[in-house]
């Protein structure tokens, strides 16, 4: 299944904790169930973004590397 980013955070060259810090930036502005992209280089970001997803109430629906580079879908969780 293919599922198509609402919003896309490019966080490459970014190192801790900024990629995480500019996703929650950038996932406030969503709806609930809109689904941010989010490109990072940063090592860290893949211990840091699944912990971050469920410390916030959003979805990891997936994450990937390519080329070098961690590609991590989020789905916005229903707002408090």
């Amino acid at each position: 299944m293919q599922i198509t980013e609402d919003r896309l955070l490019d966080a490459r060259g970014l190192l801790c904790p900024m990629p995480v810090v500019k996703a929650g930036k950038e996932i406030k502005s969503l709806e609930p169930g809109q689904v941010l992209k989010i490109l990072a280089t940063d090592r860290g970001s893949v211990a840091d973004m699944p912990a971050w997803a469920e410390d916030t109430g959003n979805e990891l629906i997936e994450w990937h590397e390519e080329d070098g580079v961690f590609v991590y879908l989020v789905r916005k969780g229903q707002e408090a």
